[in-house]
């Protein structure tokens, strides 16, 4: 069936995902703009998160192209390749994740579910080593007859993007338009949608990405890309996407990927003990925690309104 944008889609996240205030965890804060939170962690599907947008248009293309194996990459707790397991097995398809990392002893959180869901593990030793492997793969399947489809990490394509143009309708038809959307931010897929519906919907809204691992000026260049690929799938009529701001903010990336770090272990905590709301140390948990020093900087108004997007990743507290 058609999403907003028209795009084919699956009903994998079909209900409105809610937007909740953040009142306890501003007067921890000590006042500032009024903060809200976009509950994309409270999706249904697949323990939710903002990959299950993506495979909504990303899996109904598959479908429609004849596909029987989905194939991706990511790291042993990649939400995208738990999510897009879920899909395959919702589609009745199989299902081949290439990993960089180390097989585990014993598989925990995202790994955990990977295998629940019949997925297919294949180890690689970095992350350059996961193209070509899952190009392999797919030849491998080809030849015996098979029809693979190659989802590139985190979905993050134009395709994929789109599914956060559809996202920016659904919270302006909830009646909140912020002055300010604040989210990880990684392979750019969802960056890019969200600057894209903003600019689509011709809303002044900032968008701030907080970057989990590349420099700014490489996932500001990535998600470009992805914006510049968002024309011809979203169709005459739209504002133009040229030039788009994209900001990248990459002070809380710490030690690195998946390292929780002093001000994200404090995120975590406070919008715990606060709100209730579970964060993960490798996305969500960073995105806060900038979030916070931005706050405390005195860097937004009273009369602001800060939006919180959280894109889920809660399962990797469980590894």
């Amino acid at each position: 069936m058609p999403g907003a944008s028209g795009l084919p889609s699956l009903p994998l996240a079909p209900y409105v995902t809610p937007v909740e205030e953040l009142t306890r965890l501003r007067e921890a804060l000590g006042g500032g703009p009024r903060l809200l939170i976009k509950r994309d962690d409270a999706i249904p599907f697949a323990f939710g998160g903002n990959k299950v947008r993506k495979m909504r248009l990303v899996g109904a293309d598959a479908v429609a192209r004849g596909a029987d194996t989905l194939i991706t990459a990511g790291g042993v707790q990649s939400n995208h390749a738990r999510v897009t397991a879920a899909t395959a097995a919702a589609l009745g398809m199989r299902c081949v994740l290439v990993v960089n990392g180390v097989p585990p002893a014993r598989a925990t959180g995202n790994a955990l579910l990977d295998a629940l869901l019949g997925a297919r593990i294949e180890y690689v030793g970095s992350r350059a080593e996961r193209a070509p492997a899952m190009e392999s793969v797919a030849d491998d399947l080809r030849r015996a007859g098979g029809h693979p489809y190659i989802i590139p990490v985190g979905a993050s394509t134009p395709l994929g993007a789109a599914a956060f143009v559809e996202a920016v309708r659904e919270l302006v038809d909830q009646g909140v338009v912020p002055d300010v959307i604040i989210h990880a931010t990684s392979s750019g897929g969802t960056q890019a949608g969200l600057v894209a519906g903003c600019r689509i919907a011709r809303l002044a809204t900032r968008v701030i990405g907080i970057s989990a691992d590349e420099r700014s000026d490489v996932l500001e260049r990535d998600v470009r890309r992805i914006i510049e690929g968002m024309g011809p799938l979203l169709g005459p009529g739209t504002a133009p996407l040229e030039n788009a701001p994209v900001e990248v903010d990459d002070r809380f990336v710490g030690d690195g990927y998946g390292i929780p770090s002093e001000a994200s272990r404090e995120a975590l905590a406070l919008a715990a003990r606060t709100e209730a709301v579970f964060l993960d140390h490798t996305y969500t948990a960073k995105a806060m925690a900038g979030l916070i020093a931005r706050v405390r900087a005195g860097e937004f108004d009273g009369d602001q309104t800060v939006l919180f997007w959280h894109t889920g990743g809660q399962v990797g507290l469980f590894a």
